[in-house]
């Protein structure tokens, strides 16, 4: 068999406690870099930055392994130096972990410095490829550390390896065998010293595409606190016959059913009626004199006013009172105040005010219509049909906030 990659997405987020990003991916199928940065100002970003602008030129004509072993470690020597001619570079360095999809092979290789991870995700389970340089790592290898004081302990983003600090660099390397329906995923650690692997795991099963997953996982880290720059890089392997899928990502607001009066359908109607009434009237007319042509003008004008200030009148209401369950960009389960309607020139009459975890996508049948049915609901009504939802999926922490009337930050179209 012969792979391919047939859905890929990487981001990368300031996070909420950190005011610069230090982090830097490059993606270019079948290669895959992410990379850490570290010192402080600016020199982490310098370090990063330069790790995969080393990647974007030609690489070797070797096997993946040494490709990334060489094109690291040459990295690294061009940290050093910069470090050494510049006192504000300093101490300056990175974590490093790339992947390369060899298709003849069905293998993917991997070149690992640093905290940083990659994870391969089979048949719905989750398994960390790759062991972190840290003295946390360390300490729990020896025994001193239990897996659960490792996830918690103080010193865990304490790295005993990084690209740029010495003038030489331990590269790890491996290649693992690949197969259709692999998904993987590379990440810095200001992913997963916010999220365990059981909630990446979930995650990643949960999304219906890699650019939902990415950006799933990315609103979850910053959820948890967000206290690190967050980057993450995923792609699915498939096999190379396999029909390609289409590009087109989740709708967000679709057709809806919602009550009488304040759907898009029973607007469009009423202005459709009295455009064709008017149509009517004028062709049957008997030609007027002036001043009835003006009567009649005045008449029209106001009747289109009523319907305009009708549909403004509707569009207010639904703003203020009615709320609706829907789906997001990402493809989550989502809070929307207003009427699941757009008027012409992008205007929307409905704002976004909680995104849940939960993958519409995931849902059983009879949760999924209740969601993209689109059915305009009273605040209290739409809320606890989320909880429901939410409490279905083993979520229950931010719809609270939501029900009593906050909106999540940047929730707001």
């Amino acid at each position: 068999m012969t792979l391919r990659i047939t859905d890929q997405a990487y981001a990368t987020d300031t996070g909420r406690q950190r005011s610069a990003n230090e982090d830097s991916v490059f993606v270019r199928a079948p290669l895959f870099v992410i990379a850490d940065g570290m010192g402080g100002a600016r020199a982490g970003e310098v370090a990063s930055k330069t790790v995969v602008e080393a990647f974007d030129r030609p690489l070797p004509e070797a096997s993946p392994e040494r490709v990334l072993k060489e094109t690291i470690e040459g990295a690294n020597r061009t940290v050093y130096s910069l470090a050494r001619e510049d006192p504000n570079l300093s101490g300056m360095g990175t974590t490093t972990t790339a992947a390369i999809l060899d298709a003849d092979s069905d293998e993917v290789a991997i070149g690992h410095v640093g905290d940083s991870r990659a994870y391969r995700l089979r048949r719905g389970k989750l398994e960390r490829l790759t062991r972190d340089h840290s003295l946390v790592e360390e300490m729990r290898r020896k025994g001193q550390l239990t897996e659960s004081q490792a996830e918690d302990h103080p010193q865990r983003s304490i790295i005993t390896r990084s690209v740029g600090p010495e003038p030489e660099v331990e590269v790890d390397l491996q290649t693992v065998p690949a197969q259709a329906g692999d998904i993987f995923l590379l990440c810095s650690d200001g992913l997963t010293t916010m999220l365990d692997d059981e909630h990446v795991e979930r995650l990643l099963n949960r999304a219906t595409s890699m650019p939902n997953a990415v950006r799933a996982l990315v609103d979850e880290a910053n959820r948890a606190g967000g206290r690190d720059n967050i980057s993450v890089i995923a792609f699915k392997v498939v096999d190379a016959a396999e029909p390609a899928l289409d590009a087109e990502g989740a709708t967000l607001i679709g057709s809806s059913a919602a009550e009488a009066g304040l759907t898009a359908t029973e607007v469009r109607r009423r202005a459709a009626a009295d455009a064709a009434r008017a149509r009517r009237e004028k062709a049957t007319a008997v030609r007027p004199g002036r001043r009835r042509r003006i009567v009649r003008r005045v008449a029209g004008l106001v009747a289109l006013l009523l319907v305009i200030g009708g549909i403004v009148f509707g569009a207010t209401y639904g703003l203020h009172h009615t709320w609706f369950l829907g789906t997001d960009e990402a493809g989550r389960v989502t809070l929307y105040r207003g009427v699941p309607y757009e008027l012409p020139f992008g205007v929307k009459l409905y704002t976004r005010q909680y995104s849940s975890p939960v993958q519409t996508e995931s849902l059983p049948e009879r949760r999924k219509d209740a969601v993209t049915g689109q059915s305009v609901r009273s605040r209290a009504d739409a809320v606890k049909l989320l909880e429901e939802i939410e409490r279905a999926q083993g979520v229950t922490e931010a719809t609270t906030e939501a029900g009593a009337g906050g909106v999540e930050p940047g929730g707001g179209e």
